[in-house]
């Protein structure tokens, strides 16, 4: 695919590759970096080049950090017999927000969904099993958001954990079906995850 000769146009085309960026907004976004002031915009250059080239993922738990292990990860004060599995790394921070969870966590990156052809391979799902299996681990959270994608995803965590000598919950009563764990408040996730049920 040929580039843009200009310049404003291909930020725009960029910009709009963002999740949740559409046409207008990602014209409104280049227009606003045009307008910025000078530093800013290099300030987001470097932003961008450094989350880029210095972010991964953490060993252990697959959340994004710069260090080997994640601060939490790193954390000796952590109880490392629960893990609590999320989709994406924001619903990590959301969960901390609510102070009702101190064990350790689990970042997917994803959920299963047929439609979108997201297959177990392209998750962290692996890397969830073989923490597993290291032993230690008591009980498996699955903190999945409230859609049908969440639900499969679930459902094929539970079945592979099923012979691994774990206990597997899922957080429950607080989550709205349809909900993300990204929007929820902190009162409805800690009510979600205080009333966490077995899986069946």
């Amino acid at each position: 695919m040929a580039r843009s000769s200009d310049p404003l146009q291909r930020l725009t085309v960029l910009l709009k590759k963002l999740p949740g960026v559409g046409p207008k907004s990602a014209q409104r976004l280049a227009l606003f970096v045009l307008r910025a002031p000078r530093d800013y915009v290099g300030q987001l250059a470097e932003a961008l080049e450094t989350v880029r080239d210095k972010v991964r993922l953490c060993a252990c738990c697959c959340d994004v950090t710069e260090d080997e292990l994640c601060a939490l990860c790193a954390d000796a004060r952590r109880d490392r017999s629960t893990i609590c599995v999320v989709e994406q790394p924001t619903d990590v921070r959301v969960l901390e927000k609510t102070g009702e969870y101190s064990g350790t966590y689990h970042v997917l990156h994803g959920a299963l969904s047929p439609l979108d052809v997201v297959k177990p391979s392209d998750l962290k799902i692996a890397e969830l099993l073989a923490r597993v299996r290291q032993g230690g681990v008591k009980e498996v959270i699955l903190a999945m958001n409230a859609n049908t994608e969440g639900d499969v995803t679930a459902t094929y965590l539970a079945q592979e954990l099923a012979g691994l000598d774990v206990a597997v919950t899922r957080i429950a009563t607080g989550m709205p079906a349809g909900g993300e764990l990204e929007y929820a408040d902190p009162v409805t996730l800690a009510r979600a995850l205080g009333n966490r049920r077995q899986t069946e």
